[in-house]
C-alpha cells in the first residue's frame, strides 16, 4: 500500500476516491490508451488499500509473464466468439465472498467508438455496482469517485458511462473516444 502510494506520487499521480470499499465491484476503467493505463489502475487500487484481478487478453500470458498476471488476479480473455466468460465471471461473483474485478470497455488501447458491453451484463446480472475508474492524464489523476447501477438498459447504460468519461483525457488522447 506504501510503496503504491509512493510511486504514484513520484511519478506526479494523485488518486481520488470516494467510492466505498465494495465487497463485490467491477471496475469500469478508461480511457485505456496506453500499457501505463494497466499499472496506474493497479497502483491506485493497490494504494487504498484494495485488491482487484483484471482481464487481459490472453496473448499476455506466456511464460513467465502468465505467473506474474495470475498471481495479480489476471484473468486471460481469449478473442474466440461463443466463449461463455461473461457466464463464467458471474458465477465467481455469485460463489465468493469478496470480489472486485477491473475491466477497460474498450477492450484495446486503440482508437475504437463501439465499447464491450459484458461489464455490464456481468454486474447487472451478479446485482453488483460498477465503479467508474477514470485515468485522467492531462491531470495526472486515477478518480475512483462515482458508483454505477446497471439498470439492464444496455444501450442507455452505456450512454451514461461514456457521458461520464467523456471529461477525461487519456495518457495518449488521439486513442480516445467515449462517442
Amino acid at each position: 500500500m506504501g510503496f503504491c502510494k509512493s510511486m504514484l506520487k513520484l511519478f506526479g499521480w494523485q488518486v481520488r476516491c470516494t467510492v466505498p470499499d465494495y465487497p463485490k465491484c467491477i471496475i469500469c476503467v478508461a480511457p485505456h490508451t496506453s500499457n501505463w493505463d494497466f499499472v496506474l489502475g493497479e497502483f491506485a487500487w493497490w494504494s487504498l488499500g484494495r485488491k482487484a484481478g483484471f482481464l487481459m487478453k490472453e496473448a499476455w500470458f506466456f511464460f513467465p509473464m502468465k505467473y506474474l498476471f495470475k498471481a495479480l488476479g489476471g484473468i486471460p480473455v481469449s478473442r474466440r466468439r461463443g466463449s461463455s466468460l461473461s457466464d463464467a465471471i458471474i458465477h465467481k461473483f455469485e460463489t465468493s465472498e469478496r470480489m472486485n474485478l477491473a475491466i477497460t470497455p474498450e477492450g484495446t488501447r486503440a482508437k475504437v467508438t463501439e465499447w464491450r458491453t459484458g461489464f455490464l451484463h456481468i454486474a447487472y446480472e451478479a446485482h453488483i455496482p460498477v465503479v467508474l475508474g477514470a485515468i485522467d492524464a492531462a491531470n495526472k489523476l486515477v478518480h475512483l469517485e462515482q458508483t454505477f447501477i446497471p439498470t439492464g438498459n444496455i444501450d442507455a447504460d452505456m450512454r451514461a458511462i461514456k457521458n461520464y468519461y467523456r471529461q477525461f483525457e487519456g495518457i495518449k488522447p488521439d486513442r480516445f473516444s467515449a462517442e
